[in-house]
């Protein structure tokens, strides 16, 4: 009777836990957690519910270790692999983040919020194909849950499927009208024609209280859409506040930013690079890289709309196999440490990591392109490990490259754009440290003009397809039809030909980019 009661006992107080979990009363979940784990210490529901009261409470390390004892007790939990994997690839261990997320598609789940987790971390991944997959599958599997629905529409849009992903949207909106996320994507999926879904966005503005990020959601869109309508002063009121909005929820650490250029600059030589040792012996990978928001998805779908090349998106796995090869686990993006590091690693074992790693991303062509704009700081490293790959970097007028990205909201990357004189000091770290490579790389650098590709296309394009050294075709001139995956910001634009709207954008707002151009005037840098 006694170890009944105490089964009981326990049932009620993980409800409880759960209960608390939910309602967001995360002091009194970790007390039901610790009542219950001293009664039974392997109880694997317990273990679990501390992982997720300490991702509430942004404690990670306690998080990794609660899922790592649920994965112990019972090694095919699906739920507590996902949650490691996502962990695991947020604080840059991708080794370990690959095996986590191998455990937990051993078995297909029938729970939707696993699903869900493991598209995120196969986004996080670059593999946009894989987490479309998977955030259906949440989806049907819960079709009222609406962040399931919410991520698949935000999926659909990389694919091009915009009418399909508004559709589903404007269902979530009738359900949950002032959801900012929705409203955002939204926006992005199509050209506002007069302010009535900018209305219904400002009535959902006073509904998030301190949450900064609704508030770059709604922001942002606001903005957007006021530009489709020509209503500049407005526009950049909503750019503005968005940036504001979201420079409060990240964490740029610009003397980190500084001492890893600074460190590029100073050890990545010519001595290092000619050291004797050699690469992996392959032509198939086209780098397509620069700044964010300075043409690089254009030209990329240029290139791959040749017969012989495939377009694998913005990969992240150079970067990723250097921490692999080098066991280093710091979750900076960029350090100087890093840097380290990365210049012991084998080169030859990093090209051949590299393409084993991404191998199911690159199609069945003779060629692929790798299109991550932030690639430009690995130049020599991606030189070294794959001394026949090709390197295409986008150049932009310097305030039409910062305002493009002054006025989009990313997901987790370039923190640097959400305010003015930041984003130009990185531009300006950006503009130098390609100087550096032109320099000591001649001639492994193809420079490509996003104005001049823009204003005539044919010519430019011709140009590019022969530096690659592929024979010419006219498809290359019909990109806007392919119909493959856009893992960027640019996913609804480039499904459009060129043009040349953008080209001095920032001119009409150039009376409230004053911090912007001041960096730029104050170290020489021409932008008119």
């Amino acid at each position: 009777m006694t170890a009944f009661k105490s089964r009981s006992w326990v049932q009620n107080e993980l409800r409880e836990g759960f209960l608390a979990l939910g309602q967001r009363r995360l002091k009194d979940a970790s007390a039901c957690c610790k009542r219950v784990l001293a009664e039974q210490p392997r109880l694997v529901q317990a273990h679990f519910l501390v992982g997720l009261v300490a991702l509430e409470l942004k404690d990670r390390k306690t998080a990794v270790s609660a899922f790592g004892s649920v994965t112990k007790l019972k090694p095919d939990h699906v739920a507590a692999w996902a949650q490691l994997a996502r962990l695991f690839m947020t604080d840059g261990q991708v080794a370990r983040a690959d095996a986590a997320l191998d455990e937990a598609i051993k078995h297909e789940s029938d729970d939707p919020i696993v699903n869900d987790l493991v598209a995120i971390v196969y986004a996080l991944m670059g593999d946009h194909v894989e987490a479309t997959k998977y955030h259906r599958r949440a989806k049907e599997q819960n079709p009222d849950h609406i962040p399931f629905t919410v991520n698949y529409a935000n999926s659909l849009v990389y694919h091009g499927r915009t009418d399909e992903a508004a559709s589903l949207l404007e269902s979530v909106l009738e359900r949950e009208p002032f959801n900012p996320q929705a409203h955002w994507i939204l926006a992005s999926c199509r050209k506002a024609v007069d302010e009535s879904h900018i209305a219904a966005m400002r009535l959902a503005l006073p509904k998030q209280g301190s949450n900064d990020r609704g508030l770059a959601f709604l922001h942002y869109a606001i903005g957007k859409e006021y530009e489709d309508l020509e209503s500049w002063p407005e526009a950049f009121e909503g750019f503005k506040v968005g940036a504001a909005a979201r420079r409060k929820t990240v964490e740029y650490d610009e003397a980190a930013e500084i001492a890893f250029f600074d460190a590029l600059e100073q050890s990545v030589t010519r001595e290092w690079f000619n050291d004797g040792r050699v690469g992996f012996e392959t032509d198939a990978p086209i780098f397509v890289l620069g700044q964010p928001r300075t043409g690089t998805t254009l030209i990329e779908r240029i290139i791959t709309s040749h017969s012989a090349v495939h377009s694998a998106g913005e990969l992240q796995q150079f970067g990723f196999a250097i921490r692999r090869l080098s066991k280093f686990q710091e979750p900076k993006r960029f350090s100087a440490e890093l840097l380290h590091h990365a210049l012991q690693v084998d080169p030859m074992r990093l090209g051949e990591m590299y393409m084993t790693s991404g191998k199911k991303l690159h199609g069945d062509t003779p060629r692929f392109v790798d299109k991550l704009p932030t690639n430009f700081v690995y130049i020599p490293l991606i030189l070294k490990a794959l001394p026949h790959a090709r390197i295409v970097h986008l150049v932009r007028n310097p305030m039409d490259a910062c305002f493009a990205s002054f006025k989009q909201l990313f997901a987790d990357a370039y923190l640097h754009s959400y305010q003015q004189d930041e984003m130009a000091r990185h531009h300006l770290r950006y503009l130098r440290l390609m100087d550096t490579w032109r320099e000591r790389f001649p001639g492994r650098i193809i420079d490509v003009s996003y104005e001049d590709t823009a204003r005539d296309l044919e010519p430019n394009a011709r140009a590019l397809i022969a530096q690659l050294g592929l024979p010419w075709e006219d498809a290359c001139l019909r990109f806007h039809e392919q119909k493959t995956a856009v893992s960027t910001a640019s996913a609804a634009q480039v499904r459009e030909p060129a043009h040349t709207r953008s080209i001095g954008r920032w001119k009409r707002y150039a009376g409230q980019l004053g911090d912007m151009r001041a960096e730029f005037d104050a170290n020489s840098v021409p932008v008119d």
